[in-house]
């Protein structure tokens, strides 16, 4: 039993996906691929992510950066400015992650259902 435990706890599946599987991750990822520049500041996500909470997104910047794949550009500047970007393991995510958009769309009826 342990030992299938720690093969669980070491899983890559598990821990590589656990760091931008949530639903807000997946947005903020996506956001900042499609973004003309590449870099989106706070507020421009907000607008973007209307449901999304400014704690949320707050919080889920911190781990997206914790995580390496998104990086945080502060300006010494007043009012500071901050902007966010892919880093170059986010950048590598995102043909996996526009296929799963993709694949989301076409089979959108099957999976969602009332």
């Amino acid at each position: 039993m342990a030992d299938i435990k720690a093969e669980y706890l070491a899983c890559p599946i598990r821990n590589v996906v656990s760091r931008f599987g949530d639903k807000w991750s997946m947005l903020v990822l996506y956001q900042l691929h499609v973004s003309e520049t590449g870099i989106l500041r706070f507020n421009e996500m907000r607008r973007l992510m209307t449901d999304c909470s400014q704690k949320m997104l707050s919080q889920t910047l911190k781990n997206l950066e914790q995580s390496h794949l998104v990086h945080r550009e502060v300006y010494p500047e007043v009012p500071p400015r901050v902007e966010y970007s892919l880093t170059d393991t986010g950048r590598s995510l995102m043909p996996v992650l526009t296929d799963l958009i993709a694949w989301g769309q076409q089979h959108f009826k099957d999976v969602v259902t009332d």
